[in-house]
């Protein structure tokens, strides 16, 4: 059984107690109510310390309205966002490119579950998932005692642990009307709880004005802005103190790393092991596999050569020799063929390898792209490939001139390394470009000032720069780095800060996002309500029929919106089946 498996196990039994405990009225008795398996456990204990945070009320106003206005400029991102995805999704339902379902598309990966979730992981992921709700839901808290808001309790969320926090605001004194409590028994179809309204005696029957305290739209506004602005304040801080001083604190090892040794050879038997990071060959400094590959040409066999490889970020020497000089290249792939360029007319066939060109070998991209970088245009070379069978093919290829640097070589390829390079010391090594990744997260920051920079932000956990994803320093990522400055005593610690500030800037990124959308109960779909029902006043005069029409254009954005997500996440099975 695996750990999701035991997780659900978990989280069942934990749910079949609480239905029994509820139904024998012992969580009631300590006030605390059940929502499927969360529980919300209440307390009147800190409500003392809202107060005292509410005292500078003219700074918090003046937070709040800078909140009300990063809200409007959200929600009309995510809907562009939305919109776009769904012209995208249609046009290429309509032209039959629709992707095939991938991990995006599963189920577990739609709501942000840390360790359900398959991109966010459990540790990480709950710190920041707690941070994110806590900094939320107590930010309204706070701008409702600023504004005389009466908060009823404050408390936690409980699932098996504890997944965040909240306040309970006095729902009449927030929005002007009591409302009976729905459930599946008076709104079976849950349009009621979407806002709609469908027989308008329905609703009349079930508000109840009061004549207490009832906040104007502005200060709702704040309210609901308030726990938005929390969020983007927590990712700015995060993301801040990550691209800063924390990846700055790292430095690269280098790129070359361990991938396979074998048991029976001497550099195992000299304490050589997969993973381990080489530095230093002799007294030559080691970046990538290019620099071990030239260090190591033209050693004859038996030569000694000192290994330095760190492990757990700690160095060590290693006495080697040169077993083996005799290594033929197993080349790099291609990919695939642009058309119409002399790949294609010399009849080169995509799943081959190139493995020599002008009798030079080619181990790694590197080694591809430094020949072609030399090259000229109508120049002829000759091109050695490999197919999986092991059989060669040698073509004469005269290159085009390259489509974005005047007078280099095109060949009309596009290549990739695979897997590992075999070495003359009797282990493979493959290369993971750490000092280059590194400058492009550090740069981030520096790409802000377009839509580019906030899109890599916004998908920087799930797809990354190309697809991978940057979920944070895995073990394996982290051993191609070394604290140095400030954060060399905390050691490994380093990356657990790194991760921790990445998901909780993330999470309350897209969390503080995600509640601009303008669909109720979304704190962006009550805020644009309550607009839309000033602007709707303006023009008519008329009290009821503002209420009536901005209801019905917020019921209409949330079913939209809703039906956008759904149609996102399904649409491949729809065209590829299930």
């Amino acid at each position: 059984m695996d750990g999701i498996h035991i997780a659900l196990a978990i989280l069942l039994l934990y749910w079949i107690a609480i239905i029994i405990l509820n139904r024998k009225g012992i969580l009631e008795k300590y006030n605390i109510s059940a929502y499927g398996p969360v529980l919300m456990i209440r307390t009147t204990k800190g409500l003392k310390l809202l107060d005292k945070l509410a005292i500078p009320k003219k700074a918090w106003r003046v937070y709040a309205d800078i909140g009300i206005r990063l809200m409007f400029i959200g929600m009309i991102a995510m809907l562009l966002v939305v919109i776009l995805s769904d012209i995208a999704m249609i046009a290429s339902y309509e032209t039959n490119t629709m992707p095939e379902p991938s991990k995006f598309n599963e189920a577990r990966n739609i709501f942000l579950i840390p360790g359900i979730n398959e991109f966010i992981p459990l540790t990480w992921g709950a710190i920041a998932l707690l941070v994110t709700l806590v900094v939320h839901e107590f930010s309204h808290a706070i701008l409702c005692r600023v504004e005389n808001i009466r908060v009823k309790s404050m408390g936690i969320l409980l699932a098996v642990v504890p997944i965040g926090g909240f306040a309970e605001p006095d729902e009449e004194e927030l929005f002007g009307k009591q409302e009976e409590e729905l459930d599946d028994e008076n709104d079976p179809y849950g349009d009621r709880r979407l806002g709609i309204v469908i027989d308008k005696r329905e609703e009349e029957r079930k508000v109840i004005k009061t004549d207490e305290k009832i906040a104007t739209r502005t200060q709702r506004a704040r309210i609901l802005a308030a726990g938005v602005m929390a969020n983007f304040v927590v990712a700015f801080l995060a993301f801040a103190l990550l691209f800063g001083p924390v990846l700055g604190s790292l430095s690269p090892l280098g790129d070359t790393m361990v991938v396979e040794v074998s048991e029976d050879s001497v550099a195992y038997q000299s304490g050589i092991r997969e993973d381990m990071i080489i530095t230093q060959l002799d007294d030559t400094k080691i970046s990538n596999v290019n620099e071990m590959l030239d260090y190591l040409d033209g050693l004859e066999t038996g030569t000694s050569v000192t290994a330095y490889a760190a492990t757990d970020r700690v160095v060590s020497s290693y006495e080697l020799e040169i077993v083996n000089t005799d290594i033929d290249p197993e080349g790099i792939l291609i990919q695939s063929i642009v058309e119409g360029n002399p790949a294609e007319a010399a009849g080169m066939e995509t799943g081959t390898h190139i493995i020599y060109i002008d009798g030079n070998p080619i181990y790694t991209y590197s080694d591809f792209s430094e020949i072609l970088s030399d090259s000229t245009p109508e120049q002829d070379i000759q091109v050695v490939v490999e197919n999986d069978a092991g059989e060669t093919t040698e073509y004469t290829v005269t290159l085009a001139e390259h489509p974005d640097y005047e007078g280099r070589g095109f060949l009309g390829v596009t290549t990739t390394s695979e897997g590992s390079v075999v070495t003359s010391l009797g282990f493979s090594v493959g290369e993971y470009p750490a000092t280059d990744y590194l400058e492009l997260l550090q740069s981030i920051p520096g790409m802000l000032g377009g839509l580019a920079g906030w899109y890599i932000i916004l998908v920087l956990p799930i797809s990354g720069f190309a697809g991978e994803g940057f979920p944070g320093f895995s073990e394996t990522l982290s051993q191609f780095y070394v604290p140095i400055g400030w954060a060399e005593p905390f050691g490994i610690g380093i990356f657990w800060l790194a991760n921790t500030l990445l998901w909780v800037g993330w999470l309350n990124f897209y969390v503080g996002l995600f509640n601009c959308l303008p669909a109720v109960p979304l704190d962006g779909g009550h805020v644009f309500r309550d607009y839309m029902n000033a602007f709707i006043y303006r023009i008519t005069g008329n009290e009821e029929k503002a209420e009536h029409v901005s209801s019905l254009i917020s019921a209409t954005f949330a079913m939209v919106i809703l039906f956008s997500f759904i149609f996102m996440v399904i649409g491949p099975y729809l065209v590829h089946g299930f």
